[in-house]
């Protein structure tokens, strides 16, 4: 293949051409005009010779002759255009032959033009110059696309790198403020992570995007961020709540919002928060939202706070089991909770061995439960 180079203007002594005819006047008159015009000519005197020089040492355009002894100048283009070094140097063909067929199958083999003998030495001249340029041309602008395209990749490949980093950076803040949230309730720790967990797995489950598990995944580890305005007491609190307390403690899902709904994410973050404790039939708060209205990453988060809500420890009950939190949702398939997202989960804990994560309370209370 030839080389590139940076000039703006193409050099005419650097055209290396390959003039292929059996006759010997022929490569003669070719060689000594072509070589007078500027150009540095190599001649072969048949179509296998031509074939092994251009092997060693692809030209920038190829002369050729169609009737040769052995093979002759089609069977010779069509060799050259099936090999991925040499397919794209243009060859012309010279031939005394006339008819119309004759140019057609020329054409049809790979040639680029056609000069019919006797020919006119300016007129080769020109044809051999003009194809040459456009080679050399189209050679500079792949050069230029192939260089471009790399640098392309290059750069996709670095912002690629950073969108890693920041996501990585991004869910290590959520957990760490994960973490200190549930510090302040260590009766409860871990509770976001394994909704986190089950969510994740539901939405993989129902054959969501990688995209959009990730969102899910970070909603869920901070849907209770809201509850970083209730006082530690209420939430530790095993007793009874008051009305009053109550109040804040619903209050959660609406600060939390009010929190997130600055942050700007690629996913519905603030909805899921403020929305995961809303049911189908509109039962759920802080909005009383129907079915129509719940962002789909919301039913599966509510599903998935409800299973480990009822399945893990609380200040005011102890734990009541997965099976009872898989009868909860259950029972609420279609009407409190979307059917799919139930389905899901059933299938994820009865038929595919899913399991909560235990979870270490010193880790959140720094000693002894």
């Amino acid at each position: 293949m030839i080389e590139a180079d940076s000039t703006s203007t193409i050099d005419d002594t650097e055209f290396n051409v390959v003039i292929v005819d059996d006759n010997a006047n022929n490569l003669r008159l070719l060689s000594g005009m072509l070589e007078q015009a500027g150009f540095k000519a190599r001649p072969a005197a048949s179509g296998e010779l031509a074939l092994r020089s251009i092997a060693i040492r692809p030209p920038d355009l190829i002369l050729l002759d169609i009737r040769m002894p052995g093979m002759d100048g089609y069977e010779v283009c069509k060799r050259l255009k099936a090999d991925r070094r040499t397919r794209d140097i243009p060859v012309i063909f010279i031939s005394a032959l006339q008819e119309a067929e004759d140019k057609i199958t020329a054409f049809q083999a790979g040639g680029v033009d056609y000069v019919a003998k006797p020919f006119n030495i300016e007129e080769v001249v020109a044809r051999v110059r003009s194809h040459v340029q456009l080679y050399r041309m189209q050679y500079r602008l792949e050069q230029m696309v192939a260089a471009r395209t790399e640098e392309l990749r290059v750069a996709y490949s670095s912002l690629q790198e950073r969108d890693r980093k920041h996501k990585e950076s991004l869910f290590q803040t959520i957990a760490a403020i994960s973490i200190t949230l549930e510090k302040r309730d260590p009766y409860t720790a871990g509770h976001q992570k394994r909704v986190a967990v089950v969510a994740a797995a539901i939405a993989a489950d129902l054959g969501l995007d990688d995209h959009c598990i990730e969102g899910i995944r970070l909603g869920a580890l901070i849907h209770d961020i809201g509850k970083i305005n209730i006082p530690a007491e209420i939430l530790t609190r095993p007793g009874r709540l008051s009305d009053t307390e109550m109040k804040l403690v619903i209050a959660h899902s609406e600060i939390g919002h009010e929190i997130i709904r600055g942050v700007d994410l690629p996913w519905p973050v603030a909805d899921m928060v403020r929305q995961h404790h809303e049911r189908l039939n509109g039962s759920g708060y802080p909005d009383g939202l129907g079915a129509d209205r719940i962002c789909r990453e919301a039913k599966i988060l509510m599903v998935a706070d409800v299973v480990e809500a009822i399945a893990s420890h609380r200040p005011y009950r102890p734990a009541l089991g997965i099976d009872k939190a898989l009868a909860e949702i259950r029972s609420g398939r279609g009407e409190r909770y979307d059917p799919e997202v139930v389905d899901s989960c059933l299938r994820l804990f009865e038929q595919q061995g899913f399991l909560l994560e235990p979870v270490d309370i010193q880790a959140y209370t720094g000693g002894s439960p």
